[in-house]
């Protein structure tokens, strides 16, 4: 069983020697490394061609100019060969076992079509912070899955003959491209879930967590799930009104608990979607009461 591990780069040299080693260091050892860079401007190319050497599992491309995410790991996953593919990103470490434990659960679960781990957050010297909460097992029978609370993420594998049977990953997505894949994976067959964090994700000003980023990756998250619902022929519009709408109201909210002394009291409603009634209901007045403001 052949792994492809795809990575698409951009700027992200200077973080890349990290993954490298945590790639080499697999206790599996049929893998090849798919690294595409997406025309960087700092000195990725040099430092990542200098770091992969001669190596023949390492295949290095460019594109001839910078054309976004989705462009890039649509390029990666047909520049692959291997029977089961699974992006990995630049700057990320994946952990020493877990090339072994897919493969040990593709074995025992020859019907999934994607496999997903769980993930432990990291600083940018990636000194561990805290396990991911949200992963957790997707049911074939949950309609619609469209992934809204984040079940799935890294590092998330997926049998490449399934994603040929798929329109593949929109090349003209800027961010959410995993949630485009991972949702076409699901119209293909069942998922199955390894309750153990087998990747390190590096967390920085430069990468798509940072705050100064998220509006955009939930637009373009939510660009997908519109893409998605019109694929299957589904409506979205109270999804839409019962998760996005609320989910800014609480996020503001979550802002004025860290502005304001007397809201702090309320700090634990932090998870607001597991709170009663009552709760949401203070929640509710505050936000009305700080709108009037």
């Amino acid at each position: 069983m052949l792994f492809s591990l795809l990575i698409a780069n951009y700027n992200n040299g200077k973080f890349f020697r990290d993954c490298y080693e945590s790639i080499i260091a697999q206790t599996y050892a049929e893998w090849e490394a798919i690294i595409v860079d997406d025309g960087s401007t700092d000195d990725s190319v040099k430092v990542i061609t200098a770091i992969i050497g001669n190596d023949k599992r390492f295949k290095f491309y460019t594109n001839d100019k910078n054309y976004g995410c989705g462009y890039t790991k649509r390029r990666c996953v047909e520049l692959a060969s291997g029977d089961i593919c699974g992006f990995v990103d630049a700057d990320d470490i994946l952990l020493p076992l877990a090339l072994e434990r897919m493969r040990f659960a593709y074995i025992g679960k020859s019907e999934a079509v994607l496999i997903h781990s769980n993930l432990i957050y990291c600083n940018e010297t990636l000194q561990k912070q805290f396990e991911y909460p949200y992963a957790a097992a997707v049911s074939s029978t949950t309609a619609p899955f469209l992934n809204l609370d984040h079940r799935v993420t890294a590092f998330a594998t997926f049998r490449r003959s399934a994603y040929l049977n798929t329109e593949g990953i929109e090349s003209y997505l800027q961010k959410a491209v995993d949630q485009d894949l991972y949702l076409k994976m699901y119209e293909t067959g069942p998922f199955y879930f390894i309750n153990e964090p087998l990747y390190l994700y590096r967390r920085h000003p430069e990468s798509i967590s940072a705050e100064s980023r998220m509006d955009k990756s939930q637009f373009w998250h939510w660009f997908v799930i519109m893409q998605t619902a019109k694929r299957r022929g589904i409506n979205v519009d109270d999804i839409f009104m019962q998760f996005f709408i609320n989910r800014k109201k609480y996020e503001k909210l979550e802002k004025k608990i860290q502005q304001n002394k007397l809201l702090k009291l309320y700090n634990s409603l932090s998870r607001l979607f597991d709170t009663s009634i009552e709760e949401k209901r203070i929640v509710d007045e505050t936000i009305v009461a700080e709108e009037q403001q």
